[in-house]
């Protein structure tokens, strides 16, 4: 009898039971976005392995380990895409898009990472993907945040947490690496060989570290909030200041990097306790600089991914294959917790930060 051939480790089929949730979804997903104005958008899911190495950051975890990419018959060097914002910028930049100024645009679908397959973890996964170009200010920051809590809310997730951090500009970041440097040099042999490496190439990707090992070192690092610009400072504060107007509850968490070299200032990541390891369920922030990156004129850009597969809809893959089963999210608590980090020293700075961007309501 000829051998079964099965599936590639980490992929799903999705079958005639599994559409109705994976549709459900997508309305849902259209309606949120037709409500503030967001155009959808699609675009390949391969394009040139430099525009996601000159995007994303050589340093980081998807550049390093996890990029399906591949020589063709052509000698073209090409990625299945592992995010969609890379992908986007280069599109508009490409079609002249920008040459009115402001943009907001909006896709879904897969995107392809070699992960060890887990609970809300796979090599091809599908995203929901939201971005806005051509605004300078925090309320495009807030919008973007409103309009993921709406979206999640209308998906039914809602025992989840929001954490915000701001990194900078590029100058005040570079400031803050030179700490860093000092810090991770002054406990270099209790890094792991990842953090070593890095350490001379990007040490704010240190903060970023999976490794269990790692966060008490992470922990007592210095903060970058202690070293953001004044204009920084301000559009951090102002943002805070729209979450709070807008009955938005968050926790500031400084050691909050995301894991991709194109952020600049605002950060931040909706969380919950129900996906087990995997508790990032949207995340996203500004990235300035990744137009004029990329070859186009200097635009602001902010944006945000969300995991389609991370979302309490039984049945959107067969029972056996890593689903998450009925399992629902629900209501936490009413007020916004501080983070309670493992170095008091971080703690009363955190608290101090905090209170001062509250008292500017």
């Amino acid at each position: 009898m000829t051998k079964i051939i099965e599936p590639l480790r980490g992929v799903h089929d999705v079958l005639p039971a599994q559409i109705a949730a994976w549709q459900h979804l997508e309305r849902i997903t259209r309606e949120v976005f037709a409500g503030y104005g967001y155009e959808e958008f699609r675009v390949p899911v391969i394009e040139q392995t430099q525009l996601f190495k000159r995007s994303i950051g050589d340093f980081t975890d998807i550049v390093e380990k996890e990029m399906f990419s591949f020589v063709d018959q052509g000698e073209d060097h090409i990625t299945l895409r592992p995010e969609a914002t890379a992908g986007i910028v280069r599109a508009v930049i490409s079609n002249g898009m920008l040459r009115e100024g402001r943009l907001r645009v909006w896709c879904m679908g897969p995107m392809f990472r070699r992960e060890r397959p887990q609970a809300g973890r796979y090599r091809q996964f599908h995203q929901i993907d939201a971005e806005a170009f051509g605004f300078e200010g925090p309320d495009i920051d807030a919008e973007i945040i409103l309009l993921s809590a709406r979206l999640l809310r209308r998906l039914g997730l809602t025992r989840t947490k929001l954490l915000v951090n701001s990194l900078g500009t590029p100058a005040s970041r570079a400031a803050y690496r030179e700490q860093l440097t000092a810090y991770f040099s002054g406990h270099e042999s209790a890094l792991d060989e990842d953090s070593k490496r890095r350490l001379k190439g990007n040490p704010l990707r240190i903060l970023d570290s999976k490794n269990p090992d790692m966060q008490r070192i992470v922990a007592g690092a210095p903060l970058l909030l202690d070293s953001l610009d004044a204009e920084s400072r301000t559009h951090f504060e102002a943002l805070c200041a729209h979450l709070r107007s807008a009955g938005i509850e968050y926790d500031i968490e400084p050691h909050l990097v995301r894991g991709l070299d194109y952020y600049t200032r605002t950060v931040f990541e909706w969380t919950t306790d129900a996906l087990g390891s995997q508790s990032t369920v949207c995340a996203g922030g500004r990235y300035d600089g990744l137009v004029a990156q990329l070859g186009g004129a200097g635009t602001p850009g902010i944006g945000w991914a969300m995991g389609q597969e991370r979302r309490p809809a039984p049945g959107l893959f067969g029972a056996g294959r890593g689903t998450h089963g009925d399992r629902r999210l629900q209501t936490g608590g009413a007020t916004a917790r501080r983070l309670a980090g493992p170095r008091a020293a971080n703690q009363s700075r955190r608290r101090e930060f905090q209170d001062a961007v509250q008292a500017c309501g």
